[in-house]
């Protein structure tokens, strides 16, 4: 195991980080410093060559905070005091954007297939025909309260053959799922620093079509997540935040950029993740467990078991027992279901997912007794 990791995380972020990019945050920046303004252009011009083959009419935006930080900024900043929010949610993580958009007040409407379900474009197709008076809509690209990956290229292609605008939440997914946001249509891509990018928490960021985030002037219902004031001051200011940026991180951050490409860039990382993905279901199916999410839907990004079907199963300790040989995994967030998930993303290989699989045995205490 690598140094300062008492254990492995297998969670959907914060993830295992490199020590490398750890050690990125032992030095100290400025933030008015031009060597870190320049450090904070690059990195921005590294994201947009990952959203797709032309971004010519794209732009980055960073925004302090978590992943939801970013994802308020975007539904309060672009969304008009006359326009209309369609949220398209299959999780926890849509159903977030309805809270959003339901404390912030704006108008909205909401399909919202089963957990286990994906949407359905035909469904979307018909919400966005007998409501004229949508303008945007929302769907996350991973939903990471299953693992279910979403049919993000047919979602699109129903929004922006209607003239819409798309907003994807692609927290779990950029830098580990191969997307083209341009050649989408996507308006507004969304990611955090602490996903498949494998860097720290702290921000996050926004891969926006330029001409829609300069008509979102004025629009921002917060000062500190103004979207459009945030990327303007950028812009304006070469790399210069409008308040004070998490230094460190964005450093982390930018060594976390560098090790991607020297992987071969997402599509190497994509496969690695993939092969993290069939070892852990593959073994896990061996031991017993079941998969929530049908493996044609499911991602590479977390997956999500139920527990066996045994009367003193106690996740608790069941994660304790893991936990103490060196693996972290996360309790399920489904409402009608016991479940738990593990993760297959960060710097972790498949021999960390052949050593887990060795854990998860030795830690069925019912199978002992």
């Amino acid at each position: 195991m690598a140094k300062n990791r008492p254990y492995i995380l297998l969670t959907p972020g914060p993830l295992t980080t490199s020590d490398t990019v750890r050690e990125a945050m032992l030095r100290d920046w400025c933030t008015w410093d031009e060597d870190y303004n320049n450090l904070v252009q690059d990195l921005r011009s590294r994201l947009l060559a990952l959203a797709g083959k032309d971004t010519s009419g794209y732009t980055t935006v960073l925004m302090q905070g978590s992943g939801s930080f970013v994802v308020e900024s975007v539904i309060g900043s672009v969304i008009p005091r006359d326009g209309k929010l369609l949220v398209v949610s299959n999780g926890a993580y849509g159903d977030r954007i309805e809270t959003i958009a339901k404390m912030l007040g704006i108008n909205y409407v909401k399909y919202r297939p089963k957990d286990s379900e994906i949407p359905d474009p035909q469904k979307i197709s018909e919400y966005l025909a007998v409501d004229p008076a949508i303008t945007h809509v929302a769907v996350v690209h991973v939903e990471t309260t299953t693992g279910i990956l979403n049919p993000i290229a047919d979602i699109a292609a129903v929004v922006k053959g209607a003239g819409k605008i798309l907003i994807v939440d692609s927290m779990s997914g950029f830098g580990g799922v191969s997307i083209d946001a341009p050649a989408l249509g996507i308006d507004f891509l969304i990611s955090s620093a602490n996903k498949c990018i494998q860097g720290t928490p702290g921000f996050g960021f926004v891969i926006a079509r330029t001409s829609e985030l300069e008509q979102s002037k004025g629009r921002a219902r917060s000062h500190a997540l103004d979207l459009y004031d945030q990327w303007y001051n950028m812009e304006k200011g070469k790399g210069k935040w409008r308040f004070t940026s998490p230094t460190h991180i964005v450093r982390a951050f930018y060594q976390a950029l560098i090790e991607l490409e020297q992987e071969g860039g997402i599509a190497a990382r994509e496969k690695r993740y993939q092969t993290n993905h069939r070892i852990l279901t593959e073994g896990m199916l061996e031991l017993g467990f079941t998969m929530v999410i049908p493996s044609e839907l499911q991602s590479h990004i977390i997956t999500s078991f139920y527990p066996p079907k045994v009367d003193d199963y106690n996740f608790k300790r069941f994660y304790q027992n893991l936990k103490d040989r060196g693996f972290v995994i996360y309790p399920g967030k489904l409402t009608e279901a016991e479940t738990f998930r593990i993760g297959n993303i960060g710097d972790v290989f498949p021999s960390d997912m052949e050593d887990l699989l060795v854990a998860v045995k030795e830690s069925m205490y019912w199978e002992q007794n």
